[in-house]
Formats: structure tokens, sequence, C-alpha cells
């Protein structure tokens, strides 16, 4: 009996200083008070959110109607901060505990509301948009890149401080690991002032299609704080660094007004003056009468006999469409050759080819006599352009078999 009672003394005591000096009963009592603001968290998030919600759309800001729904998550997470901070209060820890439930519950407010802040920056970029004009929308992005590790680089300082680290001999060690670092990372930080240059001189932005002679050519996709990536037509990415990109001369095709079209028609040699005006007249009718072609009054647009080529009379035919889409302008060049030939053919003419003729003026004297079978036909003499013996006279013809006849 002596050591039943004995025993339920040990239990009382276990029960009265469980936890710290702290009754196990109130732990109990505070974890159910923190299980309840579980179980209340989301009814009491839904009226929170749906709060803020009615008063953000009684405004015309509609940037306030998507901040709401990005806050949410931290929102939702209040309810058991407070259950937390009530139930820590309940149970009542003394001492050391005391500090470091304290502490818990600061560092957690500290995260809600940093993280609450992270989440406003997304829909409060939308509202940059019209500093686009000013600023482009890469710049912008990096913008708010930045003030993310800010939010962060901040919030970590808070919740050190609230645990009483120091972070001032932190900054001042990481100044120094900088210097070090910037010494050995010269062209890092090369590259990111490039990247900043690149986004405020506005030379590309994301999709732009460009060109960096001896580099790459293609779609830009992203442009880092290092370097820039720009997938190529055969669609592999290639990573530039972004200070090759600010010193060397990049051409946009995207910034393009408007697509050259630049050919020479080549046409036979025996093409008449009349057959050539009424090919460049044809010509120059289908792109002025055309609204796909841009009127000369504002771009250059010229068809002309442009020169004698080594088997060719070549027609210039130079002029720019509206359009600036790769597909879209094909569709014109065929329409273009497609009339160009009929023109042509109308005309009675033809295309020309490249082609060379030779001119014999002798048959070497010495070539073997041709072998002529029984019955057939004997070869008949072809003739040459004269040519000038030793002594000065005017040659004979030549015949098949090399001998010099009389004229």
């Amino acid at each position: 009996m002596q050591d039943l009672q004995a025993f339920w003394e040990l239990v009382v005591e276990v029960w009265q200083n469980g936890l710290g000096g702290v009754d196990i009963g109130r732990v109990i009592v505070a974890l159910g008070i923190l299980l309840g603001f579980f179980v209340l968290r989301g009814l009491i998030a839904k009226f929170l959110v749906g709060w803020l919600r009615r008063m953000a759309l009684s405004t015309e800001w509609r940037t306030d109607d998507a901040m709401v729904d990005a806050i949410a998550p931290p929102l939702r997470a209040i309810p058991v901060v407070f259950g937390i901070f009530v139930a820590t209060n309940y149970i009542g820890f003394d001492g050391l505990v005391d500090e470091i439930s304290q502490n818990v519950t600061r560092s957690l407010i500290a995260a809600v509301i940093f993280w609450t802040l992270l989440r406003a920056l997304q829909p409060l970029s939308r509202s940059f948009r019209n500093l686009e004009d000013m600023l482009s929308r890469e710049l912008i992005e990096w913008i708010m890149k930045a003030l993310r590790v800010a939010v962060i680089l901040v919030g970590v300082a808070t919740v050190l401080q609230i645990w009483g680290i120091q972070i001032g001999p932190i900054i001042a060690g990481a100044g120094l690991f900088g210097v070090a670092v910037a010494l050995g990372a010269q062209d890092l930080f090369k590259n990111l002032i490039a990247g900043i240059l690149i986004l405020g001189e506005k030379r590309f932005r994301k999709g732009d299609w460009i060109l960096v002679d001896g580099v790459v050519e293609g779609t830009v996709e992203a442009i880092g704080f290092r370097s820039t990536m720009v997938r190529r037509f055969d669609k592999a990415p290639v990573m530039v660094p972004n200070a090759k990109l600010s010193d060397t001369a990049v051409t946009n095709f995207s910034e393009m007004t408007h697509r050259r079209i630049y050919w020479h028609i080549g046409v036979e040699y025996s093409t008449s003056v009349d057959q050539l005006r009424q090919i460049r007249d044809g010509i120059s009718d289908y792109i002025s009468g055309n609204d796909e072609f841009v009127p000369a009054t504002e771009a250059s647009t010229f068809v002309r006999i442009d020169r004698f080529n080594d088997s060719s009379i070549d027609i210039l035919v130079y002029c720019f469409t509206q359009t600036t889409k790769w597909g879209e302008w094909l569709e014109i060049k065929e329409r273009l050759a497609y009339e160009i030939m009929d023109i042509v053919h109308g005309a009675g003419t033809g295309f020309a080819f490249p082609s060379t003729s030779l001119y014999i003026e002798s048959l070497p004297a010495d070539q073997p006599e041709p072998f002529v079978p029984s019955g057939a036909r004997k070869p008949t003499a072809t003739r040459e352009t004269p040519s000038t013996n030793k002594e000065g006279d005017k040659g004979g013809e030549t015949n098949a078999d090399g001998a010099s006849g009389e004229s």
C-alpha cells in the first residue's frame, strides 16, 4: 500500500513538473489550443482573405486584387502563429525556456511578415508596366529580383537579430570576403555591369531575333545577370557572356520596320530592248500595285536594267515588304517569283543560265587521220577561222584530217 502511494506521488510529481517544471495538464491544454487554431485556421483565413478581397474589389486599382490572392498563403499562417503564441503564454514557461519560446514566436511573426512582402512583390511588378517606355521589361524584372533578394536578406537579418546574433561582424566579414572574391571574379562583375548596360540601352529583349557577328544568331530567350541565352534556329541554346554582347556589334532583326527583297534577274542576251522595257514595266507595275509591298515614297524601290553579266542581262529588283515575319515574307517572295516568270515568258524571252562559248582558230596539223569504215560516209570538211602562216600569207581552210587547203 505504501508502494502504491509512493508511486502515485511520483506520478503527481511528474505531472506537475513534467516539462521544464510545467504541469503536463497545462501542456495538454496548450496542445489542444494549438490544435483548435489549426482546425479553425481555414475558417479564420477564409474570413480574413474574404474581407481583404471585398476591400480590394471596392477600388478601381486592379493590382490590389492580385495582391490579395498572392498574400493569401501567408495570411493562412497567421492563425497558427497566433495559436502558438496563446499556447506558450498559457503554459507559462520560466527562464531560458520562456525566452526560447518567445524568440520562436517572434521569428515566426517575422517570417510571416517577410513572406507576405515577398509574395506581394510579384503583383506589384505588374503596376510597373507603365514604366516600360522608360525602362525595359527585362530591367524591371532585374529590379524585382533585386528587391526579392533584399527582402530575403533583411528577413534573415531580422531573425538573426531576434536570436541575439549580431549581424555587424557578419557584414564586415562578408565585405572582406567580397573584396577577395572581386579580385578573382572580375569577369563576373564585368558581365553583370554589361547586362545592366544592355537592358538600359534596350539593345534587345526576350523574343528578339539577333545576330552577333562571329558568335551566334538566333532568338533571345533569357537575359541573366552573367549571360544571355540565345536559341539558334536549329534549337540549340547558346549561353553568351553579357560582356561579349556589350562590346560586339549586335544586329537586331526584330526591330526591322520592313523586310527587303534584293534580286538580280538574268535574261537572255537575245532579249530585245522592247522586251526589256516590257519586263521592267511589268515587274514595276506589279510591285507598285500590290499592298504587300512598301510604297516607293516610304522605302527605296527599284526595278532597273542593271548590268551586262557574263551570260545574261541582269535586271535589278529592289523592294521592301510590309511584313517582317519570315513566313509571310517567304510567301510574298514566292508570289513575286511566279509573277516575274509569267512576265518574262509573256515578253517572248527566257531566263539566262551560265554558259561558255568556245572559238577554235585552227586544229593541230599533226593530229591522226580519222578512220573511215568501208561503206561509211566520208567526213565533211569544216570551216575554221582563217589563220596566218609563217610567211605571213593567208592560210586556207582546215579539213577534217588536219591538212591545210588552198582558199
